[in-house]
């Protein structure tokens, strides 16, 4: 259906610095809505060894024109040296929440 729609996932080291995400990229009108989800365990490997941590992930639901510049602003905010960023197209939904999405984050 349409692909002109992002989910964009990241994760944060604590809630505070997850919210102070989700405001600033809603506040920038380059996300419709953020979710800051509940704590999660990672493992990962980093600087050769196996790492384990809390993290609190984000759900930003977004235009896809916008993923460069929510990419650039949570490398700005990010305590990461290599914050994870990825996206996901949004291919079929609700059309009323796509609408939604438009018209609540700016062009």
């Amino acid at each position: 259906m349409i692909a002109n729609y992002l989910i964009v996932l990241s994760t944060f080291p604590d809630n505070t610095s997850a919210t102070q995400a989700a405001h600033a990229l809603v506040q920038a009108k380059l996300a419709a809505c953020v979710q800051i989800g509940q704590a999660v365990e990672s493992v990962y490997m980093w600087d050769g060894q196996i790492c384990q941590s809390q993290e609190v992930p984000l759900q930003i639901k977004c235009l896809a024109c916008h993923y460069h510049a929510i990419e650039q602003l949570i490398i700005s905010v990010h305590p990461y040296d290599v914050p994870e960023v990825i996206a996901t197209p949004l291919t079929q939904g609700l059309p009323s929440y796509f609408t939604w999405i438009k018209e609540t984050t700016a062009s």
